[in-house]
C-alpha cells in the first residue's frame, strides 16, 4: 500500500516499514515505537499515519484503541495549560490499562503549546511499568509542518545539483529537522525532555512534490472517485496548482493537497 499509494517519498517507505515492521515482531519491546512526521502541506504526513492505523487496527481511524490529539480542537487555550497536562496525562493512562496496544496521534505538533506534551514523558520511555501499566506495545506518531521550509530548501539545492530524491539519506535532512523542529521556541517540543532523552525512535522527512508526483496523486484521485481518467484532465489539475520557486517552479506548493477537490473543475 505504501508503494503503490504514496508518491515521492522513498524515505518515509523505507523508515516507516522497516520501523514499525521490527517494532511488531519485537515481542518484548523495550518502549514504545514512537514517530515524528515532518514536512510541508500535502506530502503525505497524515495520509501515512492514517494508512498504517488502517492496516494495523480493525476499524482503522474509528477503533477505540486509536486516539487522535488535535492542539486547537483539544488544547486551545494556553490559560488552560495545567488542566490539559491532567487531562492528557489521565488519558493516555486509562486507555493503556484498557489495551495496551493503543495508538496515539498528535496532529500539528508545530501549534502545540510547549510543555504539554512533556506530560506523556513516562509513557515514551524504556522504564517497565508506569502508574501500574506495562505500555511498552503501545504507538505513538506525532505529525508536524515544521522543518517543511528547511526540508524544501535542501531539496531544492539537492535538484540544483542535479541528485535525484533516491539518493538522498536521512543523515542529509536530519541536522535541518532538528534545528527547526527542537531549538524552535514556538514548537510543541521546545525544550522537551523527549528530545533531550532521545525517546523519539524515528524522525521520519516528507520530501516537497513535484509535478510528475502531482499528476500521479490527480490518476489516484480519479479512479477513487471512479471517474475515467483522461490524460487531458490530469494535465490540467496538475497544472492548476502553484509551484515554487517563483523561477523554476519545481515543486508544488500545496504537495497533493488539493488535489480532491480540484477535480470537480476540470471534469
Amino acid at each position: 500500500d505504501l508503494a503503490v499509494n504514496v508518491v515521492g517519498q522513498p524515505l518515509v517507505r523505507q523508515q516507516v516499514m522497516k520501523g514499525v515492521r521490527e517494532f511488531l515482531e519485537n515481542r518484548n519491546p523495550v518502549k514504545p515505537l514512537v514517530m515524528s512526521f515532518h514536512g510541508s502541506t500535502g506530502t503525505g504526513k497524515t495520509f501515512v499515519s492514517s494508512m498504517l492505523i488502517r492496516h494495523l487496527f480493525q476499524g482503522g481511524l474509528q477503533s477505540p484503541y486509536v486516539h487522535q490529539f488535535s492542539p486547537i480542537v483539544h488544547f486551545p487555550h494556553a490559560e488552560r495549560i495545567e488542566q490539559y497536562k491532567e487531562n492528557l496525562k489521565h488519558w493516555i493512562q486509562g486507555n493503556l490499562t484498557n489495551c495496551g496496544r493503543s495508538a496515539f496521534l498528535f496532529e500539528e505538533m508545530d501549534k502545540m503549546h510547549p510543555g504539554l506534551i512533556d506530560v506523556i514523558i513516562p509513557f515514551l520511555g524504556p522504564s517497565w511499568v508506569v502508574y501500574g501499566t506495562n505500555y511498552r506495545k503501545a504507538i505513538f506518531i506525532f505529525i508536524s509542518n515544521a522543518g517543511g521550509e528547511q526540508i524544501n530548501e535542501m531539496m531544492l539545492d539537492l535538484w540544483r545539483a542535479h541528485k535525484d530524491r533516491e539518493e538522498i539519506s536521512l543523515q542529509d535532512l536530519e541536522p535541518a529537522i532538528s534545528k527547526a523542529v527542537f531549538e524552535n521556541p514556538q514548537s510543541g517540543f521546545w525544550k522537551s525532555g523527549i528530545i533531550k532523552e532521545h525517546l523519539i525512535d524515528l524522525v521520519v522527512p516528507f520530501l516537497p512534490l513535484k509535478h510528475h508526483h502531482v499528476k500521479q496523486c490527480v490518476v489516484s484521485e480519479l479512479v477513487q472517485q471512479g471517474l475515467e481518467v483522461r490524460p487531458g484532465v490530469v494535465q490540467e489539475v496538475a497544472d492548476s496548482i502553484l509551484y515554487f520557486p517563483e523561477e523554476e517552479k519545481i515543486f508544488s506548493s500545496t504537495g497533493c493537497k488539493t488535489v480532491a477537490s480540484r477535480i470537480s473543475f476540470f471534469f
